[in-house]
């Protein structure tokens, strides 16, 4: 598929807090993969941070002084696609779509030009169930996202989906090009390091002070106002 010369703007879209609210669903899907993997429940609290799936099933491993050695590591897409996949009703009772982010996501996708990925710590099966579970999955070109799979290092992430979107598309982006959309200072490293613009929302936890401070050179009190959002992303 080409763009050909139209394509010049690429988004990546975190998932978690920024398209939507899991709920707490994701947690208890990672404990669910950690009793797979070792056959003995976890007796730690999971903790993300941001980090990707392959990092923090690591450091679970790690507290319970494990090694999270090859074979887990091999099999852990396909755990945690079996975990979330068996928490998608609970996902979908206890978690919701973020006010604002259907409508966003399509006028992006209306607009011309435009790619719409996602960036997440997430592996790709688990990112597309996420979205789709709030219907979310329209606009969005999931064979070109970063996900936990790519690299344990978050802020790879964008230079690993900025190169499948290259060969998709057949089109460079560049740093100006690509706009990375997160909720947590963590993401807006992650765009900074990887080289992409970065917009700030304060649809979690963090105000737009602490985004800022992160580096986002743009910050929206979330997604609602999709005609300030779009303008955000199409003029560098």
């Amino acid at each position: 598929m080409s763009l050909a010369a139209k394509t010049r703007i690429f988004v990546l879209w975190d998932v978690d807090g920024t398209l939507i609210d899991n709920g707490g669903v994701s947690k208890e899907a990672y404990a669910r993969g950690f009793e797979i993997l070792t056959g003995a429940p976890s007796t730690q609290p999971v903790v993300t941070d941001g980090m990707t799936d392959p990092a923090i099933m690591r450091t679970l491993f790690e507290r319970h002084g494990l090694a999270f050695s090859d074979e887990p590591r091999a099999a852990l897409p396909d755990v945690m696609a079996a975990a979330l996949e068996a928490l998608v009703p609970r996902l979908r009772e206890r978690g919701r779509a973020m006010p604002g982010a259907g409508q966003a996501i399509a006028a992006l996708a209306a607009a011309p030009g435009v790619v719409q990925s996602v960036l997440t710590g997430n592996i790709a099966r688990n990112a597309y169930a996420k979205v789709a579970a709030f219907g979310l999955e329209a606009g969005l070109d999931f064979e070109v996202g970063g996900y936990g799979e790519d690299s344990e290092v978050r802020a790879d992430l964008v230079t690993a989906a900025r190169r499948k979107a290259s060969g998709k598309y057949g089109t460079v982006f560049s740093s100006e090009d690509t706009v990375l959309i997160g909720d947590t200072p963590r993401d807006v490293e992650a765009g900074r390091l990887g080289g992409a613009r970065v917009v700030g929302v304060c649809t979690g936890k963090f105000s737009e002070a602490e985004l800022r401070a992160a580096g986002a050179q743009t910050v929206l009190r979330d997604l609602r106002d999709t005609a300030a959002l779009v303008r955000t992303v199409v003029s560098p």
